[in-house]
């Protein structure tokens, strides 16, 4: 009775989950745009939302704007559509994109609207704090203070991360 259940081969088991098979050719596993690594096994809309400066709502108007299936996956973009994308992205009122919807809006030193992508909006952020600081901004000096900016009470909450 054990030799002949050794000698039938076992069933194979078919997994529940389903996996999208991408062909190698073609296919870029990981996608380099704006100092980013990018996934290319997701979805372009959301794979650009790993820059940082393109929220989601962003990401797809770039997409629609550059003309391209939000359906395809970022690793099957060509070396062309990468390229409108960065164009897009880099020139966004060129395309028509309200000036509402860019995260840069009358900047202080030229007055342009655009939109800051990867280590541009690290960069504005400290120079806004220290322009902040320098005006003696009531902002810029409880920054400077290390205190709450945002208007939070602070008497009896927030007392453990200080240190005396």
């Amino acid at each position: 009775e054990n030799s002949t259940r050794e000698q039938t081969p076992p069933k194979q088991q078919l997994s529940k989950a389903m996996s999208v098979v991408f062909a190698d050719e073609g296919f870029t596993h990981i996608l380099r745009l704006h100092n980013t690594n990018i996934d290319g096994k997701v979805k372009i809309a959301f794979a650009l939302t790993n820059i940082k400066g393109i929220g989601r709502r962003f990401a797809v108007m770039v997409c629609k704007m550059a003309e391209i299936d939000l359906n395809k996956r970022a690793g099957e973009l060509n070396e062309e559509e990468q390229q409108r994308i960065l164009t897009v992205i880099q020139n966004p009122r060129q395309f028509k994109i309200p000036d509402w919807f860019l995260n840069r809006q009358k900047d202080h030193k030229d007055g342009k609207f655009k939109q800051i992508v990867s280590s541009a909006v690290d960069q504005n952020l400290r120079e806004d704090l220290e322009r902040m600081k320098k005006i003696r901004l009531h902002r810029g000096l409880r920054h400077y203070w290390q205190l709450r900016v945002r208007g939070q009470h602070s008497k009896t909450t927030g007392r453990r991360g200080k240190k005396i």
